[in-house]
């Protein structure tokens, strides 16, 4: 009979029920499975991690690893539920929620880029988990010392980690046709010219300054640094610090 989800997220607690299993012990435990899995998805992509490949890897049948994670899709929960329980979390100490907010969006940026895959997991039950849940209580304590209400810390939050996630998509994932653009600008920017004429004045204007200062269409890290500085003054201009 399958395991519920979160009796396998929370499989590690002291209060998790035992299984109670008889014969020889298992080879490899659910915590080993969803590591190999994080593994495969690290160099491939998530679209690599098949419950089939997962037991070659492991010199598995798929049924045996289905009796470790239950499907693929539940093992993706645990995957992400794990990366969330690892993540380095940089030490608030005495800084002001700003500082602690700045820290935890690098923070974030930091676990997309060393995990790309994260950003096609968008199941909600992720929060069920250990890991995912004590990420969720340091980040609540960026607006510690101000009057934010407990749905207000929620909602900032969740604000905070969306633009996050928006910018690590374009961050992470930078082809090389843009890291590139300045050699098909050099090619291209005369013959766009011809056709362009004297129309959209002001879009060949921005387009040139902008085009210039970052030798790009567009500069992720520059977008970065742009939006992260807009998102912490839009967030103060809710936040007051009692005295």
């Amino acid at each position: 009979m399958p395991r519920s989800l979160i009796d396998l997220l929370w499989r590690d607690s002291p209060g998790a029920p035992d299984r109670g299993r008889r014969g020889p012990q298992a080879r490899y435990s659910t915590g080993d499975i969803v590591s190999k899995a994080i593994d495969i998805a690290d160099a491939g992509g998530l679209d690599a991690v098949t419950v089939r490949r997962l037991g070659q890897a492991l010199d598995m049948t798929a049924m045996s690893v289905y009796t470790h994670v239950n499907s693929r899709d539940d093992l993706l929960v645990l995957m992400a539920d794990h990366t969330h329980a690892e993540m380095p979390k940089t030490s608030f100490g005495c800084s002001a929620w700003h500082t602690r907010a700045r820290r935890v969006a690098e923070d974030n940026l930091a676990l997309l880029s060393a995990h790309a895959w994260l950003l096609d997991i968008d199941d909600p039950r992720t929060v069920l988990g250990p890991g995912t849940i004590a990420k969720y209580d340091h980040e609540l304590r960026i607006f510690d010392g101000t009057t934010f209400s407990d749905l207000h810390r929620d909602a900032a939050l969740t604000f905070l980690l969306d633009f996050v996630r928006t910018s690590a998509g374009r961050i992470v994932r930078t082809t090389p046709m843009v890291q590139d653009f300045g050699a098909i600008w050099e090619q291209s920017a005369h013959r766009l010219a011809n056709y362009l004429g004297d129309n959209f004045p002001l879009a060949q204007r921005v387009g040139g300054v902008a085009g210039e200062a970052m030798n790009a269409p567009y500069d992720a890290a520059q977008a970065w640094e742009f939006g992260l500085d807009r998102v912490i003054a839009g967030l103060a201009g809710f936040i007051t610090q009692p005295n």
